[in-house]
């Protein structure tokens, strides 16, 4: 287990940071992004970015051999009163505004939409009830679009919920006006067949506050590109994940924070468990601060706790600095196996082994599923960790 500490602001240390006294300097956290496929090269599993990723088990996402079928995936929209909601053709001029792809799969989604899904909150508009988005696999490929736009002042939950069987590439955009409040909760609890790889953008506009939380249990493969970047001086940002990895299944979180502004601050943080023979996990944080984003705050940290043999984790921070004139920036990654200690003391104490199996992944996952806010997804979390505790001795 290692851990990286904070770096005083104007230090230089070797590793994953890079102090870069030029802004042009070319990394894998500034590759070229696009809105055409064709910018992108049908990837081999030896790029940086797609090393850790099994190609054979995206079914044609990545190489255009995937072809959307009219059984991909049905979606269901619940707003409160006051918010619009809309399906709406290419061209309209809210679709890409929160970030472009980065890669292969996000242009091929781009590129083979038809239509897309906007869900707008007017400004100084504050929802009292969450914005629930339903996404269910019927079986079939499709591609999809969703923006969800904020104005100036407004406030909002957004929870997004996947299920069922498909092989979905989709990108989703996230647009905050100034001063607003969004809080999105995104849930992978698919099928054990499904394929899931997507791009979410957030755009945060000026004092404007993003706080999101990726929940991944489901699927054959998951693979997520949360993205972050600032409009206006005084955004802040919260990114939070907490995933739990079965026996041959594949979860990917590749995380971008782009300061590219002044005086933003943003803090990641990721938890996953994992368990059973193949089941692999994968975490990139990477964090950019440009030359022109003075005085940012940023910290970002992944957790892992492995709870049987044959399980991977890579987990990999990265932190690029452009400019010395910040407030704090630093990363931590740490890798575990099951602590034989922590069991031994509840179980001398009449605990059951289970119940202490139970105890402990609860309390690791706990702080972060507190902070949803939204009581149902909490206990639904909650108890989704604990079925898969219990299908682990079973």
């Amino acid at each position: 287990m290692a851990e990286a500490q904070n770096i005083p602001v104007g230090s230089t240390t070797a590793g994953h940071i890079a102090v870069a006294a030029e802004s042009t300097v070319a990394t894998r956290m500034s590759a070229p992004a696009s809105f055409d496929v064709a910018d992108f090269p049908v990837p081999h599993g030896r790029e940086e970015e797609w090393r850790f990723t099994p190609l054979e088990r995206l079914r044609g996402l990545h190489d255009g051999t995937a072809v959307a079928t009219g059984d991909g995936v049905k979606v269901d929209i619940d707003a409160p009163e006051g918010v619009v909601v809309e399906t709406v053709g290419r061209d309209d001029a809210r679709i890409g505004r929160a970030g472009t792809p980065v890669d292969r799969v996000a242009a091929q989604a781009y590129s083979a939409f038809e239509k897309a899904g906007v869900i707008t909150v007017p400004k100084e508009t504050v929802l009292t009830e969450p914005i629930r988005i339903v996404v269910h696999g019927e079986g079939g490929t499709a591609y999809a679009h969703q923006v969800v736009e904020l104005g100036a002042f407004a406030e909002a939950v957004v929870v997004i919920d996947h299920s069922g069987d498909a092989v979905l590439a989709a990108n989703v955009d996230y647009v905050l006006g100034d001063g607003a409040k969004l809080t999105v909760v995104s849930v992978q609890d698919w099928d054990d067949k499904a394929v899931h790889v997507g791009q979410h953008n957030a755009l945060i506009g000026r004092d404007a506050t993003f706080k999101s939380f990726v929940v991944t249990f489901g699927g054959d493969l998951v693979r997520l590109h949360p993205r972050v970047a600032y409009a206006g001086p005084g955004g802040e940002a919260e990114l939070f994940g907490l995933y739990f990895t079965d026996a041959g299944q594949h979860q990917e979180h590749r995380l971008l924070v782009d300061h590219n502004v002044p005086h933003c601050k943003s803090n990641v943080v990721y938890k996953g468990a994992l368990q059973g023979d193949d089941a692999h996990a994968v975490w990139i944080g990477d964090v950019l601060i440009e030359a022109a984003a003075e005085g940012t705050d940023t910290y970002e940290m992944n957790r892992n706790l492995v709870l049987t043999d044959g399980a991977r984790v890579d987990s990999v921070p990265n932190l690029e600095i452009e400019t010395g004139e910040i407030v704090g920036a630093g990363h931590a990654s740490a890798t575990g196996r099951f602590d034989d200690e922590q069991l031994f003391y509840l179980m001398a104490r009449g605990i059951p082994e289970l119940d202490a199996r139970r105890l402990v992944v609860h309390g690791f996952f706990a702080e972060l599923v507190q902070q949803i806010g939204v009581a149902d997804i909490e206990e639904r979390l909650l108890a989704k960790i604990a079925e898969e505790l219990e299908a682990s001795v079973a």
